[in-house]
């Protein structure tokens, strides 16, 4: 059990970091190739700002997947192992 749950914790805190930085890159990256005004100097900075909300808006559903993740290989696991009969 105890190790379910430093599984839990390590995959939720790995989905934690890595969601929000491949969520801002994939939002700055179209937003820069499908919006023409993106980086122009009359634009202020809104591509950006709009891609760090929504990067950092995507923190907690990263937790989630993490731990998702890490409770499907637990229970796929269990499953696949068979039982030990004494």
């Amino acid at each position: 059990m105890a190790g379910l749950i430093g599984r839990m914790l390590g995959f939720g805190l790995l989905g934690l970091v890595v969601t929000p930085i491949v969520v801002t890159l994939a939002v700055l990256t179209l937003a820069h190739t499908f919006d023409p005004s993106c980086g122009r100097p009359g634009d202020s900075g809104g591509c950006e700002m709009g891609a760090v909300s929504i990067g950092v808006l995507s923190a907690l559903p990263g937790l989630a997947i993490g731990v998702a993740f890490a409770l499907y290989r637990h229970f796929r696991r269990k499953r696949l192992t068979p039982a030990v009969r004494p």
